[in-house]
């Protein structure tokens, strides 16, 4: 099995690709994901940020 350092490796790139997915495998549909959600429609960058930062703390 993957140990937690491998698996948070594998949210960062879901989040670089698609934030909010990989935000919402990190917590479910919170309120993480629909701020990630919502910073995403505004624009990309500041989603990835916001996903890798929240995925990471």
């Amino acid at each position: 099995m993957a140990d937690d350092s491998t698996a948070t490796c594998i949210d960062i790139l879901l989040a670089i690709i698609l934030p909010p997915l990989g935000v919402f495998l990190k917590f479910g549909c919170k309120v993480e994901f629909w701020i990630c959600l919502l910073l995403t429609f505004i624009m990309y960058l500041p989603g990835i940020i916001y996903a890798v930062w929240v995925i990471t703390k």
